[in-house]
This record gives structure tokens, C-alpha cells and sequence, in this order.
């Protein structure tokens, strides 16, 4: 995400580098490229203009310490400028009601479904809660059953009524059913056009003042661009939604719909879609995404994504088989497991400072462990259990039934060694650091 942006922001910023200090003709130079970046990440103009305005007020009114350079200090003030536009701080969604009901609005094609199923699976999985899903596009019956199947995979209910084609009595109904089956969080999802009708607009706006909603949401395709913050003021207008929903955010390349519509509808956006797996959802926080616009990559959500994956019981004792030098296959297998379920691979190392640039133009397959997963899954119990056993002709068993070669097989167990070794080496350190703890501040 974010990749064209980021490569023009860090060229225009090359024009202040070897200057001695920030002088009004460098400003203009840098900001005038600073402009164009906006402008071709498809940010409003006026927004656009507004901030680079900023930028050079804050530019030319500070004084640059002599240990920053001006091109440094350029970077702060956009960094700094970059949050502000897009919000400042994160915005939580309100979960406060009994239940709270969540509507959610968009044209179709939006990902308001897709949408739906992972905000429910987020809240079951990381707040604890038990939602319950409401299928209330009744025009598209894929949409009714496409949220079925999302509700079957999470585990979570989906309230339908075939047959009733009124929206706002079955949202009504819902929300009784909510109450009689304890489930404290209610997920509106409703019809989409193709484009914004009046029909469309009176149908949601029934709905809204029917259930009373906690929470409006727009969901909104982050690649349509300045379009989509056209889409959502107008929905604005009509809704006064409370939040919005950029999905499809790991394609965009360009960033401008994330740069653009907290200015135009002054909303905050509160999620962002990352991929098209249930898990991939984001909290939206302006700081991190500044940080990664800029190239500085983004540690704090690389960590919090680890941390979810992380068992604490199961570190233990992966850790004791470590240390007695019994780390297996199946081991393997399992930590192949949580990278996975981390996310897209490309993204999560696009958060390390200094590797997003590096892999611009590489391409990470998703499904980057597939052939690793083959040949594991190709290996008998016995086998992953005890890799010493894996002889020549074990290994050609193997890379036949994955669909691999000898040459694939012999890599791996080359990696799986040199990983078992330097794994043991940590362990042995982290004892040797255990007899003298950090003192935490």
C-alpha cells in the first residue's frame, strides 16, 4: 500500500539533502514535489494545497537544531502533518449498547459483506463479545447467503427471513432475537446500488431511525480513490455516519481515499481491509500509517499481530524441546501455522523499517509456504517426528508425493538443521540472560 506515494515523498525530499538550512526557495522546491506526490496519489487538490501550506508555515517558522538536518527536519513536519490529516488519533467503535447494534452502509461492491463477517470475528475474538449477523439486502440473495458462509466460518449466527423483503423489519426483528439469545453486538449488513439512488439512500436512512444504531459505518473501496470521498460525503449528508471503513486498502497503491476523506467528511476512519482473509483487519491508527507513508515501517502493529498469534503455554514448551534439542517437524509446521495466520506476508514485512522499499518490486507470493507445507505433510508421523530418519530414498518417496524435487527436500532439511542450530543457540543465551533479569522500569 502505499508505494507510489512513497516513493515520490521520498524523492521529493532529496532536494533539501546537502543544504545547509531550510530557506524559502528549498521549501518551495520540496513542497511543490511534496504537492504533485498528493496529487498523483489521487488527494484532492484542495486538500493537497491546504497541506503543503501547512507544512511551509511550520517549515519556515521553526529554527533547525544543528544536530537535524533541514531534509530531516522536512520529514518531521510532514510526518507530523500526515497524522493530523488523517485524524490525529485512532477512534474506537462504540460497543457500549445491549445490545449494540452496528449499521453499515455503502455501494455495492464496497465489501460491506466481507466487511460484516470480519468486524463480527474481531469482536469475538479479540473483545470477547457474541455477535450476531443481519442479513438485510434483500435484493441480492448471494449477499444473504455469502454472509451465511462467512457466518459459518467464524462460528457466529446469521439472522434471515426469507420471504420478507422489508429491510427495517427484519433489522427490528434482529434486534429482538439479539436480546431473547444474549447476544450483545447486532451487525446491520444492508443493500448496496451500483451507484447512489434516492431509493438506496431512504431505504438506510429507514433503517437507521428504526435500530437507533450505536454505530453508522461507511464502507468504502480505498481503489476507487477520490471517488470514494465523493461516495462518502454524500452518504454524510444523508446518514451523518460515525465512522469509516476503507477496504481493499493492500491493493491501493496510491493512498489518496485514506488522505482525502477525514478532511472532506471530518469522520474518522476506523478499520482498514488488508486482505481478503477473515483475520485481515486492522484497527485504523493515523501515527502508524504516517510512519509507514514515509517508509519508517511500523513495529508496534508487527508486534501486536506476533503477540496475537503468541501462546504463552505453548512457547514453554516449545522452548524445553529446544533446549533438549527435540524441536521437530511438526514444530516447524506450527510456527508455518501463526506467520500465516499473522497476515500477507508482503505487508508484514513491509512494517520493518527499510524492507518495504526493498521488496517494491519482488513478488511474495501469499502462499509463499505452500511448497515447504507439501513436503512436510508428504513426511509420515514418524518422520516429522524424528527427521534424522529421512535417508535417500525416504527423500525421494517425499519429494514425490509433494510434487517437489530431491533438490526441494534437501533445501528444506538443510534450513530446518541451520534453524535448529541458531534456535538453540538463543535458548542457551536466553539462560544465560535469565541469571541476571532487566530490571523493568
Amino acid at each position: 500500500m502505499f508505494e507510489n506515494l512513497s516513493e515520490r515523498l521520498e524523492k521529493s525530499f532529496k532536494i533539501l539533502k546537502g543544504q545547509g538550512k531550510i530557506t524559502e526557495i528549498n521549501v518551495a522546491e520540496t513542497l511543490k514535489e511534496v504537492r504533485r506526490s498528493l496529487l498523483d496519489a489521487d488527494v484532492n487538490y484542495k486538500i493537497a494545497k491546504e497541506f503543503t501550506n501547512t507544512v511551509k508555515e511550520r517549515a519556515l517558522g521553526m529554527d533547525v537544531l544543528t544536530a537535524v538536518k533541514p531534509g530531516q527536519m522536512m520529514v518531521k513536519i510532514v510526518h507530523d502533518e500526515l497524522i493530523q490529516l488523517m485524524g490525529g488519533t485512532n477512534v474506537d467503535i462504540n460497543i457500549k449498547g445491549n445490545p449494540a447494534v452496528i449499521l453499515m452502509s455503502g455501494l455495492q461492491g464496497s465489501g460491506k459483506t466481507t466487511f460484516s463477517g470480519k468486524l463480527a470475528n474481531l469482536l469475538k475474538t479479540k473483545r470477547g463479545k457474541h455477535p450476531l449477523l443481519v442479513a438485510c439486502d434483500v435484493y441480492r440473495p448471494a449477499a444473504i447467503e455469502q454472509l451465511k458462509v462467512l457466518g459459518e466460518q467464524i462460528g457466529v449466527p446469521v439472522y434471515s427471513e426469507v420471504g420478507n423483503n422489508d429491510p427495517v423489519k427484519i433489522a427490528l426483528n434482529a434486534v429482538k432475537e439479539a436480546r431473547a439469545t444474549g447476544k450483545d453486538v447486532v451487525i446491520v449488513d444492508t443493500a448496496g446500488r451500483l451507484a447512489i439512488d434516492e431509493q438506496m439512500m431512504n431505504e438506510i436512512a429507514a433503517i437507521k431511525k428504526a435500530i437507533e444504531p450505536e454505530e453508522t459505518l461507511f464502507v468504502v473501496d480505498s481503489m476507487t480513490g477520490q471517488d470514494a470521498v465523493n461516495t462518502a460525503k454524500e452518504f454524510n449528508d444523508r446518514l451523518n455516519f460515525d465512522g469509516v471503513i476503507l477496504t481493499k486498502l493492500d491493493g491501493d497503491t496510491r493512498g489518496g481515499a485514506a488522505l482525502s476523506i477525514r478532511t472532506v467528511v471530518n469522520k474518522p476512519i476506523k478499520f482498514v481491509g488488508t486482505g481478503e482473509k477473515l483475520e485481515a483487519l486492522d484497527v485504523f491508527h493515523p501515527d502508524r500509517m504516517a510512519d509507514r507513508i514515509l517508509g519508517m515501517g511500523d513495529i508496534v502493529s508487527l508486534v501486536e499481530k506476533a503477540q496475537e498469534q503468541f501462546d504463552a503455554e505453548e512457547a514453554k514448551k516449545l522452548q524445553k524441546k529446544i533446549a533438549k534439542n527435540q524441536f521437530n517437524f511438526n514444530d516447524f509446521l506450527s510456527q508455518i501455522q501463526q506467520i500465516k495466520k499473522m497476515g500477507n506476508i508482503k505487508d508484514l514485512a513491509s512494517m520493518i523499517p527499510g524492507v518495504g522499499k526493498a521488496l517494491k518490486d519482488v513478488d511474495i507470493d501469499d502462499d509463499a509456504f505452500k511448497g515447504v507445507e507439501a513436503i512436510i505433510h508428504s513426511m509420515t508421523p514418524a518422520e516429522r517426528e524424528n527427521p534424522e530418519l529421512l535417508n535417500g530414498s525416504r527423500r525421494k518417496r517425499i519429494a514425490t508425493g509433494s510434487g517437489t524435487t530431491i533438490q526441494d527436500v534437501n533445501r528444506l532439511l538443510k534450513q530446518f538443521d541451520e534453524s535448529k542450530k541458531m534456535m538453540r543457540m538463543l535458548s542457551k543465551g536466553g539462560k544465560m540472560m535469565g541469571k541476571a533479569p532487566m530490571k523493568r522500569r
